[in-house]
């Protein structure tokens, strides 16, 4: 790879296209979602390889409980039975687990698993694998809105003081550097609720891969076309 010394510190993927690609092969929504498990796999491996600090993986949305009961209800035992599997392998390679979104509304059963690695891992130096679960971005930054006219009303903060790095703490991510990659599988072109503040100057890379078919391989693709873009923060 060339330039090892740019690196994104912080790389974000949009993992879509698991119906499409069961729906291609005959098979049930769910399939597509247990296929997609061995890319998350692959991602984080590619992570550690290619010293990625922070990589963002937006796993279930604000959106995503539209969808049948049957095919929530799938993705959250298929979330329990990743987590149960992977907690040792997190341990063993140094990654610690973070969570952003509005986890107080996931099942008990999740919250329970999240809170438990979360607390063994926390002492891990590595990888921050960091879990976007109940998501939305527009939620997210209401959210912050109403916690800082909070802290103005009760006189904690003033308004004249608000600006974006203030901001920012009152985000999920505010102990986060922001995204430098995007990445968004299945060939769309939408950013979809995720991230929106904190993508503002974020490179972003399409790759018409469905997410189960995401390999290591296409991992340093996107990262070979982001070592190739001049960054000018608007400069």
């Amino acid at each position: 790879m060339n330039n090892s010394r740019k690196i994104p510190q912080h790389v974000a993927i949009i993992m879509d296209g698991n119906g499409r690609w069961a729906r291609s092969r005959g098979l049930p929504r769910i399939a597509g979602h247990r296929a997609g498990v061995k890319s998350v796999q692959e991602a984080i491996k590619a992570a550690r390889k290619f010293g990625v600090k922070v990589l963002t993986l937006y796993t279930f949305s604000t959106e995503n409980w539209k969808r049948p009961r049957i095919e929530v209800n799938a993705l959250f035992a298929l979330l329990e039975e990743y987590l149960d599997k992977e907690e040792n392998k997190l341990n063993e390679n140094n990654i610690r687990l973070s969570v952003i979104g509005k986890t107080l509304d996931l099942p008990r059963a999740v919250q329970d698993k999240l809170s438990k690695i979360i607390g063994s891992t926390r002492n891990n130096t590595g990888l921050i694998l960091n879990l976007a679960l109940n998501y939305g971005s527009r939620s997210e930054m209401i959210g912050a809105v109403r916690d800082i006219s909070k802290n103005v009303a009760s006189g904690v903060l003033r308004p004249e003081d608000i600006d974006e790095a203030v901001f920012s703490k009152y985000l999920y991510t505010r102990d986060m550097p922001d995204p430098d990659l995007l990445i968004r599988t299945s060939g769309e072109y939408r950013v979809s609720n995720f991230l929106l503040w904190q993508i503002a100057y974020s490179e972003i890379y399409i790759t018409k891969k469905l997410w189960p078919d995401f390999r290591k391989s296409d991992f340093k693709k996107a990262i070979e076309e982001y070592q190739k873009r001049e960054r000018r923060f608007g400069g």
